[in-house]
């Protein structure tokens, strides 16, 4: 089955019940303003909400606990059924796994969170993945959606403005990177130079230096 053919055939899926009964109630409510300056362990704890996902593997984490904490990392938010954009994300960040290496799944990890939790079900997301042929070290997670909605704004993927926020094909445009534990964070746009995405990443790392566009520009 090819890709266009995938997303059709998404369409009329749902969540059932109990999938989302797997997950446990999330552990603290995410609040920015108990961060700290005095303690860079707190704050770094405080900066991320600690909600319970589910890996398109099946497995239950937490996000701070499990998925970011004390690691470097790559994060998107897609839906499997939105059409032409999230596919050609996902293939495109595919590139970036490539480029990245065996370094993805040891000290490199690649998340993908979906913004239908109610439709993309851990064996959907399974699926999906398969389709990209995605390499271990990257996982795609659901859950449920008041939680995924505290991530979203929490991680920056959100807009002032209401309109636009409750459009969700706007938050599907970009990457965030970042090394949690020196909380160096940044964002490029998903389809952006693979190379180059890979690149900005590494640049955050104490030995990295500025990616050289001219020369992946050819």
């Amino acid at each position: 089955m090819n890709k266009r053919d995938f997303i059709k055939n998404l369409t009329g899926a749902s969540l059932g019940a109990a999938a989302l009964a797997t997950l446990p109630a999330s552990s603290t409510k995410f609040n920015a303003s108990t961060t700290t300056k005095t303690n860079p362990v707190l704050r770094r704890k405080q900066a991320f909400a600690n909600v319970p996902l589910i890996t398109h593997e099946g497995k239950v984490v937490r996000f701070y606990d499990d998925l970011i904490k004390g690691k470097t990392v790559m994060i998107n938010f897609m839906y499997a059924r939105c059409g032409e954009i999230c596919p050609g994300m996902t293939a495109n960040l595919r590139q970036v796994q490539n480029e990245l290496g065996d370094r993805v799944g040891r000290d490199i990890f690649m998340y993908s969170i979906s913004l239908e939790p109610e439709h993309d079900t851990p064996e959907m997301l399974k699926a999906y993945a398969e389709l990209f042929h995605v390499q271990p070290g990257w996982s795609f997670l659901t859950g449920k959606k008041a939680d995924i909605e505290i991530l979203r704004k929490q991680l920056g993927f959100s807009f002032s403005d209401p309109k636009i926020d409750s459009d969700r094909t706007q938050h599907i445009g970009v990457v965030k990177f970042g090394i949690e534990p020196l909380e160096r964070w940044g964002m490029s746009p998903a389809l952006g130079n693979p190379k180059y995405i890979a690149e900005s990443l590494r640049w955050m790392e104490p030995d990295g230096s500025r990616p050289k566009l001219s020369e992946m520009m050819g």
